[in-house]
């Protein structure tokens, strides 16, 4: 195991900030011979330098969005353009069935659009068509996903 050099002294530091100490330059450390390698053989060969790779996590894992049964006329609709705007989306849906009702989520902050939105049918069959004709379907250069909306959770007062 290789030794530490001694720490510098203050004074050695106060005179390393103004450049007048002694310095010292780092140099590398020779790359040793595999031993395992070397152990059984006669012959002395050079051992190829370690290469240090780095492990990087993915930026993110796409997943598969969850499908929803239909269940009501409400409908979840994600992987929208930015640009898609209601009335955009109210027609898309008019041409499959009767559109009670069409909402894009937006960011609070910014006022841009999160990509999804939920739409309202007018009966469940006309849900299960929609879901049916538009998921998958590209749609302002994306590909839609429309699944039925996931009923919101009733609050329970204790």
């Amino acid at each position: 195991m290789p030794r530490r050099a001694p720490k510098p002294s203050l004074w050695q530091r106060i005179l390393a900030i103004f450049g007048l100490g002694e310095t010292k330059t780092k140099k590398k450390p020779k790359s040793r011979p595999n031993r395992a390698a070397n152990s059984g053989s006669a012959s002395q060969e050079k051992a190829k330098p370690r290469i240090r790779t780095t492990v990087t996590k993915s930026s993110k894992t796409k997943r598969k969005p969850e499908r929803v049964e239909v269940t009501s006329s409400r409908l979840y609709v994600g992987n929208l353009s930015y640009d898609a705007t209601e009335s955009d989306l109210y027609e898309l849906f008019n041409g499959v069935g009767t559109v009670t009702n069409a909402e894009i989520v937006y960011n609070s902050r910014t006022q841009r659009s999160k990509g999804y939105a939920f739409i309202s049918m007018m009966s469940l069959e006309e849900a299960v068509r929609a879901v049916d004709e538009l998921h998958d379907k590209e749609y302002m250069g994306r590909k839609m996903v429309v699944s039925g909306a996931k009923n919101p959770k009733e609050r329970e007062v204790a």
